[in-house]
């Protein structure tokens, strides 16, 4: 589906257009990198998505928008590249000079090209591989950066029209960009204006990422109105998780002229389920959804409703965002990449269920999970027991409010993680202490 821009009288065409820093054992790269699923920065150190996007190309000279989001609490932003095919180009000296404004804002920065919105449907969008020429050309100002920076290359690469080869198009792409030297973790917007109703990307995507000799590459749905049930946004996120592939919602609004979407479930799904995001959009939309401004004429004293939801609001960014942890140098309580089993294909009726995994283990010590899943109901708050049989002893946990009486265990749902859709997940970690033996208890799990 569509939205539009004007700049300087003129209305340009685009289109739709916890968090939580865990770290992943003995893990460290170069840049942004991705294992089972989740998204982990340089210092090996999970990191979920907390901003908002920002049409940097067509209003260049609003250079504070970056310190203003970050003000606000964002932890990243999705900046708005053209390549000059269909809007002035953005030169490698301004690529830089927008990466050194989202460093010296502690921002991470999402690159996205423009130009190829809705390619096969719209007159004037480019390719895909018209959009790695681009990226190529401006590779001096991306490499070494890879710590701060992800590459999406192409926003919205399809309309409603010739879609079929997105899959193809896209591992040509990651490709041909690995080829070039670019060692980012990359990111691949879904076609059909970004939604994905076809479930091209859905039905593809892991194809896609075994493309990538890098195995680095993130897949990005844009939320509009075809995501206007809770049903629809937690089926198409929760198949991701399953799969095992790293899923944001990189675009996404409370409201638009083809529906309205559930911002409450995209915001508290993606909360509960470690999803990162990006609203749309800071500021500068036009024709015809002004509403999706969440400052009015850049200005952050002026919070429309949607900027109040986004940064203020249940489960926005003041409430959930952290920042990258190659900012601030902490050390985060360490936990799971992802849980080793799947969300149930089909959820037990009523109530919740809890499973156990033992994530990672050392003489001594141990690192477990609990997968907590509502069942054919949904559920506003949940409660797990178990009790040790072997001699184990926690000694810190996340995600749950947990206590205990000698070897029997009870953990709570914390005030982010409580309410659950039908089948919907969440998970908390703890690490333990275990001698001689370390068997896994049977775990229970009440709703409320």
């Amino acid at each position: 589906m569509r939205k539009r821009l004007s700049v300087a009288g003129a209305v340009l065409l685009t289109v739709l257009a916890a968090v939580f820093v865990f770290v992943q054992p003995a893990h460290a790269a170069a840049g942004f990198s991705v294992a089972n699923g989740r998204l982990y920065d340089a210092g090996g150190t999970e990191f979920v998505m907390r901003g908002v996007n920002h049409a940097h190309t067509w209003y260049p000279q609003q250079t504070s928008s970056f310190a203003n989001v970050k003000a606000l609490g964002a932890n990243a932003v999705r900046v708005v590249l053209a390549t000059g095919d269909r809007w002035a180009k953005n030169s490698a000296a301004d690529v830089s000079n927008v990466i050194s404004l989202c460093k010296a804002n502690r921002l991470i920065c999402v690159l996205e090209v423009h130009d190829t919105t809705g390619y096969g449907e719209q007159s004037g969008a480019i390719t895909l591989d018209r959009a790695v020429d681009y990226w190529l050309s401006i590779a001096g100002a991306l490499n070494g950066q890879e710590k701060y920076v992800i590459v999406n290359i192409g926003n919205e690469p399809y309309g409603n029209q010739g879609y079929a080869t997105w899959a193809t198009d896209s591992a040509n792409a990651i490709k041909r960009l690995r080829a070039g030297g670019l060692a980012h973790t990359i990111m691949v917007d879904a076609p059909n204006w970004g939604q994905d109703w076809s479930f091209t990307m859905r039905d593809n995507a892991a194809t896609v990422f075994n493309a990538d000799p890098a195995k680095n590459t993130v897949f990005s749905i844009h939320m509009y109105g075809v995501f206007d049930t809770a049903a629809e946004i937690t089926d198409y996120l929760g198949r991701f998780r399953s799969a095992g592939l790293p899923i944001v919602v990189g675009e996404f609004g409370f409201n638009h002229s083809d529906g309205n979407p559930d911002e409450d479930t995209i915001l508290s799904y993606s909360q509960a389920n470690r999803i990162g995001w990006l609203g749309w959009s800071w500021s500068g939309n036009g024709g015809g959804v002004e509403y999706l401004d969440m400052a009015t004429n850049f200005d952050p004293a002026q919070l429309t409703s949607w900027g109040q939801r986004i940064f203020n609001g249940a489960n926005g960014i003041k409430a959930t965002a952290r920042e990258a942890s190659v900012y601030s140098g902490t050390t985060p309580t360490p936990t799971t990449p992802t849980p080793t089993t799947p969300p149930p294909t089909t959820p037990p009726t009523g109530g919740c269920t809890a499973s156990y995994t033992i994530v990672n283990q050392w003489q001594g010590g141990f690192q477990g999970e609990v997968k907590v899943t509502a069942g054919s109901a949904a559920i506003t708050g949940w409660t797990t027991k178990w009790t040790f049989a072997g001699g184990q002893t926690v000694s810190q946990s996340w995600n749950a409010a947990l206590s205990s009486s000698g070897a029997a265990y009870t953990a709570r749902n914390v005030d982010y993680n409580g309410r659950l859709g039908a089948g919907a997940s969440t998970s908390f970690g703890f690490i333990a202490s275990w001698n001689g033996t370390n068997p896994a208890p049977a775990v229970t799990c009440t709703a409320s």
